[in-house]
């Protein structure tokens, strides 16, 4: 699997940006400890070898390879891979899941976490994945549906409307560039399609409250994704009460839904392999 340069795939949070930092300290705050106890219960140990696709800080792959020590090995791609530091039993690699190769039958577990959902050609690179777990390796596939994230508690009813109004841009902004922010519900089937067996979802809703590592993800997208929720409709004022809102102690809704889904590739001759 050599690296590339690669032109990165239609992913609008730029993992190259002034706001690169915040985007992973958020995403790792919120999701880093329920993804890793989903990560344990495969199994992972000891001479393990393991693929992170989009890790970003590489924090999930730096707890794999602290897991498959010392004669295992996580390889951790990105298409901008330079946030994530060396250690032992970690490889680096710059990798476009999209266009590059991987070797088959290659990993006893794989992982990746908010990466197909923003890729119009999921379902091929769901594929890849299948193909590159050894017989009897495992996937684990996490991504978001966002088709309910209702505010709970705001300060008035207008509040409320742009709230939506901002949630509505934002999935605006991720259709755009080819992304499907209701996948989430999509990925049991998906695996299954794709030959994977032992199919196992587990949905997961947090509270959004000031604060919380959820809430400040979104508020981080408000300057992310500024130039294309203005692009939407938003207006600067309007992202800019937004802003106050999410940072209102009283304000409080529902997350989106985090879909954490593992399956297995079968066995050389068991039901389902191919």
């Amino acid at each position: 699997m050599p690296p590339r340069l690669a032109e990165e795939p239609g992913y609008v949070f730029d993992n190259d940006s002034v706001h690169s930092r915040e985007q992973h300290r958020c995403l790792s705050d919120a999701y880093d400890t329920a993804t890793c106890a989903r990560l344990a219960e495969t199994g992972v140990t000891r001479g393990w070898r393991c693929l992170e696709v989009g890790a970003g800080s590489g924090s999930v792959a730096r707890w794999l390879a602290d897991r498959v020590a010392p004669d295992g090995e996580v390889v951790a791609t990105d298409v901008k891979p330079h946030h994530i530091p060396k250690r032992p039993c970690l490889t680096v690699l710059r990798h476009d899941i999209v266009e590059d190769p991987l070797p088959e039958a290659e990993f006893d577990l794989i992982s990746t976490r908010l990466v197909l959902q923003h890729l119009p050609e999921r379902r091929a690179v769901l594929d890849k994945l299948v193909r590159a777990l050894k017989p009897g390796g495992r996937l684990q596939i996490e991504e978001f549906d966002t088709s309910y994230e209702s505010p709970l508690l705001t300060p008035d009813a207008e509040s409320a409307r742009l709230y939506r109004a901002f949630l509505d841009a934002k999935c605006a902004v991720l259709r755009t560039g080819g992304g499907d922010p209701e996948w989430g519900r999509q990925v049991p089937a998906a695996m299954r399609a794709a030959g994977l067996v032992d199919i196992d979802p587990r949905p997961r809703i947090d509270l959004r409250a000031a604060g919380s590592p959820a809430l400040r993800l979104q508020l981080h997208h408000t300057h992310h994704l500024q130039e294309g929720l203005l692009a939407a409709g938003l207006t600067r004022e309007q992202l800019h009460r937004v802003r106050a809102l999410m940072e209102d102690p009283s304000f409080s809704a529902v997350s989106s839904v985090l879909y954490s889904v593992q399956g297995r590739r079968p066995l050389t001759g068991e039901a389902g392999a191919r």
